[in-house]
């Protein structure tokens, strides 16, 4: 195997494929990216057995074959080579040798026949979504997947295709996030989830051209994410997801209409006092006209004042401030609607068309003086 490709072509394919390189593996061969220029094109493969991806690199290829390489080590030498075009060759014996101007890295490779490779995924009845539409939704929903593995459908996000809608739920047990999305196009009902890693790194390679399409297509255990020269399969995660309509009422004793900015800035402020782990709430109090935020810690307290439009009771109640905080910075709107009833039940952000729809759960707490 032999082809000479430059290195930023080089560096942009790996960095898409490395991010399926496990961390840990029994299986050494899955911590090798596999090269393949069989089939006149060059072709980059990882996979973890949970997700794989597949990238398309420009280049100009001398000799097909296939070969596979310690994914770290290739990383690191193709970064730290010259600007200029690469040369990558293999003998029989899997040597490999890299080559760059006057630098010449000598490596043993694998052969790479017990390499793993991407299911084989039948694309029929896919869905299509632009690049960025698909990036910000999940960008939009994806900080409310529960961080431990303690219940495996927290671990992952609904995915869910009805006609011409797309949604993406996301929760852990604190909160639950939820947007919405028209599609180009009427396509049949489809209910996924998708572990949260292989969305994080799918949003980490998608770009923000609004003319670039994502096709995705689903199967009983998989689904796959197509779009430019790169292939995503994820493994899905299998069950049955939480009934959320329950937990989305429609009723409110309180309602307020806030800056959005003007909300998140003070919140922001008040997280200035709260040291990483403590678990200090904001407490909102709110009157006509106006809301109080107050937050009282170990190192010193705030109290701050904003200007609303309030509909229906007054109210006081304690949040975890990091929460209000993740929800606000997903919203775009300049002027976000709250939706209260009482200090023990759930709060709600969303707009009028329901195009997000974000909630989270209170916390007790003791009145600040």
């Amino acid at each position: 195997m032999k082809f000479v490709c430059s290195k930023t072509n080089l560096v942009n394919g790996l960095q898409i494929v490395s991010k399926a390189v496990p961390s840990k593996t029994t299986m050494s061969i899955l911590e090798c990216i596999f090269i393949d220029v069989t089939e006149g094109i060059i072709k980059f493969i990882a996979n973890d057995m949970e997700l794989g991806i597949q990238t398309i690199v420009e280049g100009n290829i001398l000799e097909r074959g296939y070969i596979a390489i310690d994914a770290k080590l290739l990383v690191d030498i193709i970064r730290k080579l010259p600007d200029n075009d690469v040369t990558i060759e293999s003998d029989s014996n899997n040597k490999v040798t890299i080559s760059c101007e006057k630098a010449k890295f000598n490596l043993i490779g694998r052969k790479g026949d017990d390499f793993t490779h991407l299911p084989s995924i039948e694309k029929i009845d896919g869905v299509n979504i632009s690049q960025y539409t698909l990036k910000n939704v999940i960008q939009k929903t994806i900080f409310s997947i529960a961080e431990n593995d303690a219940n495996k459908m927290m671990g992952g996000e609904l995915f869910e295709v009805d006609g011409e809608n797309l949604k993406l739920v996301a929760l852990d047990g604190h909160r639950i996030s939820i947007r919405k999305v028209k599609l180009n196009g009427n396509f049949n009902y489809k209910k996924v989830i998708v572990p949260g890693k292989t969305l994080g790194e799918i949003s980490k390679i998608l770009g923000d051209n609004t003319e670039k399409i994502v096709s995705i297509f689903f199967t009983d255990k998989h689904i796959l994410f197509e779009f430019e020269k790169t292939t995503v399969v994820s493994r899905l995660i299998e069950g049955e997801y939480f009934s959320i309509d329950q937990m989305l009422s429609s009723d409110y004793e309180t309602k307020i209409s806030v800056n959005r900015k003007e909300l998140l800035e003070c919140i922001d402020r008040a997280t200035l006092l709260v040291k990483e782990g403590d678990k200090k709430p904001v407490i909102i109090a709110i009157t006509e006209g106006k809301m109080e935020l107050k937050i009282n810690s170990a190192i010193g307290s705030m109290d701050e004042e904003i200007d609303i439009d309030k509909q229906g009771k007054d109210l006081m109640i304690g949040f975890n401030p990091k929460f209000l905080i993740d929800a606000l910075r997903a919203i775009e709107d300049e002027i976000v609607e709250i939706y209260l009833v009482n200090p023990k039940a759930p709060c709600f952000l969303r707009d009028k068309d329901s195009t997000y729809t974000y909630l989270v759960l209170p916390v007790n707490f003791t009145t600040v003086d």
